[in-house]
């Protein structure tokens, strides 16, 4: 065996022995704290959008802002989440009773449009999507456009379960989607009269008439 083969091997052997008498340390990775969602942010669109997915663009650029992330209005705690320079929306030369410039003054309260009581004062689809496109944004009616309109029904229907995300949402259907909750129309038959001798007073409402007539008939004989 060469020198250099033997010191080669010597040199394996001492380091595999230092290896085993030295304590292993192992890296042990601390899990990544998770991050807020920001919730401002624009929303991400999926492979493939739907309409409804379109339209929460469309909610994000046009309609959050008062109507919040959630659609739950311009509460206290959405509005927690701008920058502390933009919370009072009714400041004065914000949007309170003297605007800036090109400004406009904001309603005192703005009303949810997903939950449990939103868009009650809508029938269906049909004149929610009539409403959208003339009267909102607040500060800009009627600048959406029929396909940006649509979209954000679609979006707002889905958020608050009211209908699939299947199959575009268009006039000739938007009318069969209903909107506001109402009780459901009653079937029953109306309860039989169970008053005492109702009976003889139908009996004797029908034979009244006929002993009048046959009377009047006899009168008219005995004069002829």
């Amino acid at each position: 065996m060469s020198l250099g083969i033997a010191l080669l091997l010597a040199g394996l052997f001492f380091s595999a022995s230092l290896a085993s008498s030295t304590p292993q340390v192992v890296a042990t990775l601390m899990p990544s704290p998770v991050g807020t969602r920001d919730r401002l942010a624009q929303p991400t669109l999926p492979a493939s959008p739907s309409q409804a997915d379109h339209g929460a663009q469309v909610y994000w650029l046009s309609c959050l802002p008062c109507h919040g992330d959630l659609g739950q209005g311009l509460t206290d705690e959405f509005r927690a989440a701008y920058p502390p320079e933009d919370r009072n929306c009714w400041e004065s030369g914000c949007h309170g009773e003297r605007p800036y410039e090109n400004g406009f003054k904001l309603p005192a309260s703005i009303p949810a449009v997903v939950g449990a009581d939103a868009l009650q004062k809508f029938s269906n689809a049909a004149v929610l999507q009539a409403y959208i496109k003339a009267a909102m944004p607040f500060w800009r009616p009627g600048s959406l456009t029929d396909d940006e309109a649509w979209a954000v029904t679609a979006f707002l229907l889905r958020e608050n379960g009211l209908r699939e995300d299947r199959e575009e949402l268009n006039a000739s259907n938007a009318d069969l989607v209903r909107v506001r909750v109402t009780e459901a129309e009653s079937t029953l038959e109306p309860p039989p009269d169970t008053r005492p001798h109702a009976g003889w007073l139908i009996a004797a409402g029908v034979a009244i008439p006929l002993v009048i007539l046959w009377w009047m008939r006899r009168s008219r004989k005995s004069s002829a």
